[in-house]
């Protein structure tokens, strides 16, 4: 895998790369649509591509690993061919969704072990284990498995954890060292740079990490929790600390003002469930601010779901078709808002590069923003 950057913003920490995998490239900052189990909810392959603009889709290991399970992606030749995407793939190691079983899981030095939420079997992770099924899985980009520590943690907790995390990461390294693709391309992996809410661990974080000398790092444990204004610090924290020719990605963020913020705190890459999930429960993204489509005022808007917007649903629905669907339960009324928020999110980063290479990303970041948090 190949990173380069292209421009850098003349006022803040902002950059355009380029990121180069044996699947495709993906210009950054990127955005990435969350496909859990194979899949982006409601959304069809050929709207990702062609209206959406999806570079680079996610999957997730804990999901895959119950349903289909290892052997059906083995013989399937991977989740590429398994799901007929043809274009890069990150996995995360499941580590958050095993944090989130707070109840049916337990951790150890050695691996962490949970039960299944879909039938309540006991499973076990360990650094080694979370390599060989990523290699099955078969992504472009793995995620080292790390224990993601709660926003509100203690100082003592966090440490604790990171301890945790660091050694995991030490073996995971290992592992995937010893071993090789099974398809035929390229993979890498990045750590994951967790630390709390604790300048102090996350420098520590951030500096072994570092010495793994990885294709790219991602920032965990954020948005979990912790204030907003906590989660910019520790990206100012991270920024000096992490090399500047590679790439960065934010796990599980956000909002659209999140994502131009982490971007000016010189963040590459970001995946969040937040546009298909709010879509699904009626709420749109627009250049306007956020609108609850279910509310009644829209019962007569024949606007364009965003009038500022470029993709095939905007073109296509008005706001007031979107609520009769979504008050009369019919499911095209997900996929349209799922649609139409991911072709949102995808432009808003495709603006964002493009005033990054402009040179005038920070002023264009905060001329924007305060309409993003408007709710209408």
């Amino acid at each position: 895998m190949k990173f380069e950057v292209v421009s850098r913003d003349r006022a803040s920490a902002a950059r355009a790369g380029r990121l180069t995998t044996d699947h495709g490239v993906v210009e950054t900052p990127i955005f990435m649509p969350v496909g859990t189990v194979g899949s982006v909810k409601g959304v069809y392959h050929r709207d990702l591509r062609e209206d959406i603009g999806a570079q680079i889709i996610l999957g997730n290991t804990y999901h895959l690993y119950l349903r289909p399970g290892l052997e059906i992606l083995r013989r399937a030749g991977g989740l590429h061919a398994f799901t007929a995407w043809d274009r890069p793939i990150l996995t995360d190691s499941g580590g958050f969704q095993v944090f989130s079983l707070t109840q049916i899981r337990k951790i150890t030095a050695e691996g962490c072990t949970f039960q299944s939420h879909i039938d309540g079997s006991r499973h076990t992770f360990t650094p080694e284990n979370n390599v060989d099924t990523q290699r099955i899985i078969g992504a472009d980009i793995m995620m080292a498995l790390d224990e993601c520590c709660p926003g509100d943690a203690d100082h003592a907790y966090a440490a604790k954890s990171l301890k945790l995390t660091q050694g995991w990461l030490e073996r995971f390294a290992r592992r995937f060292d010893e071993t090789a693709p099974l398809y035929g391309y390229e993979q890498v992996f990045f750590p994951i740079v967790q630390g709390c809410i604790y300048p102090d661990l996350r420098k520590a974080a951030a500096e072994h990490a570092v010495r793994m000398d990885r294709a790219g790092y991602a920032i965990g444990g954020l948005a979990v929790g912790e204030p907003t204004e906590k989660m910019y610090e520790m990206l100012e924290v991270l920024h000096p600390l992490l090399p500047a020719d590679k790439p960065r990605y934010l796990m599980g963020v956000g909002t659209p003002a999140n994502l131009l913020e982490a971007i000016d705190r010189g963040v590459d890459m970001f995946d969040c469930v937040m546009p298909t999930r709010n879509g699904r429960n009626g709420m749109i993204f627009t250049w306007q601010g956020k609108i609850n489509l279910r509310n009644r005022k829209w019962e007569d808007d024949f606007s364009p779901l965003d009038p500022e917007g470029t993709s095939f649903v905007d073109r296509t629905y008005t706001r007031a078709y979107l609520r009769h669907l979504f008050v009369s339960g019919e499911m095209l009324a997900a996929q349209i808002a799922s649609e139409h928020n991911l072709a949102f999110y995808l432009e808003l980063v495709r603006q964002a590069r493009a005033h990054i290479l402009a040179g005038d990303f920070h002023a264009w970041k905060e001329s924007v923003t305060p309409q993003l948090e408007n709710r209408l």
